[in-house]
């Protein structure tokens, strides 16, 4: 399987200049966070892939870091994977099953070793149809480096947050997220644009081989002229051109056949490009303070009860 992105240098890097403590152990990267009023962090590692752990190591950082314990949020294996029950064997046999998960379980991935032809005939046709309406009322994308484009990227996303009330990082975050993977060559902007105005946009980056889009936002007017179809589309085709072989489309529901999941009309969208739905293996926590932890897990599971009732 390939290592994801949130496991690599780079985003190791970000996590440092952002100011979140990164710390590195083998090819497992984790972040620390600290436990309110007591002097003990807790690690969070998304997306591990089970097979870079080496415990005894992990062990020997987490006490050095004051840490209680390490979340494996969603590791990297996918449920249909040939490895998942050796992966997951792994996580059993050291770790608890987590109480909590941060990251998507679901996503959509992407074949881009198809042809465009396999491609287009494999998506769904209300998608391939809005794609010609864009075409057609003269929508045109367009892919970009520039700090100006990325602001532009940022205002649609923030827009976005704001009209369907969903967690959005700040620009600060983006901000950090965009110059480190830019100064390496592989984060890029696509805009879409009607009559000059932008309408949609996505923030790509480029990762041993994989396309992931982990981000993105579009204004409420004109969506008749469907500029989200054609970008999509657009970045697709970028991806093959860029020499991708896989399209990570980050995150989607877990179960697709649940309408009343928050997720599930961005979840859609993505479906119907053609991409194969896909769920993962169980988040586990790996504990070497388990009253430190039981205390923290409680505390934290009740928070996150009281923000969902409040939202």
């Amino acid at each position: 399987m390939k290592r994801h992105v949130l496991q690599s240098h780079l985003w190791e890097k970000f996590k440092n200049d952002y100011g979140t403590p990164a710390v590195r152990v083998g090819n497992v990267v984790y972040t620390k966070h600290k436990i309110p009023f007591i002097p003990y962090f807790y690690g969070y590692c998304p997306r591990v892939n089970p097979f870079d752990i080496n415990f005894d190591d992990i062990k020997k950082s987490l006490k050095e870091n004051s840490c209680v314990a390490i979340h494996f949020d969603v590791p990297n294996v996918t449920k249909d994977d040939s490895s998942a029950r050796d992966a997951e064997k792994i996580l059993k046999d050291k770790c608890v099953l987590s109480s909590r998960v941060e990251f998507a379980k679901g996503n959509f991935l992407l074949d881009l070793t198809k042809s465009e032809e396999e491609i287009l005939a494999n998506m769904h046709k209300k998608h391939r149809y809005n794609i010609k309406v864009a075409q057609k009322k003269g929508v045109v994308v367009r892919e970009s480096t520039d700090d100006k484009d990325f602001d532009i990227f940022f205002n649609l996303y923030e827009e976005t947050g704001k009209r369907q009330k969903f967690f959005s990082r700040s620009r600060n975050y983006l901000s950090k997220v965009w110059s480190t993977f830019k100064e390496e060559g592989i984060a890029y902007v696509l805009i879409a644009e009607y009559e000059s105005r932008p309408l949609a946009s996505w923030l790509l980056i480029i990762y041993d081989g994989v396309l992931y889009y982990p981000y993105g936002g579009s204004a409420q007017e004109d969506k008749g002229v469907q500029a989200n179809c054609l970008l999509g589309w657009e970045a697709i085709k970028f991806g093959k051109k860029m020499g991708c072989t896989l399209f990570d489309m980050w995150g989607a529901s877990e179960d697709m056949s649940n309408t009343s999941d928050p997720y599930y009309g961005f979840s859609l969208f993505k479906q119907k490009f053609g991409a194969r739905h896909v769920t993962y293996i169980p988040s586990y926590d790996y504990v070497i303070n388990s009253s430190v932890y039981r205390l923290f897990t409680m505390a934290n599971d009740a928070r996150w009860k009281i923000l969902n009732i409040l939202k």
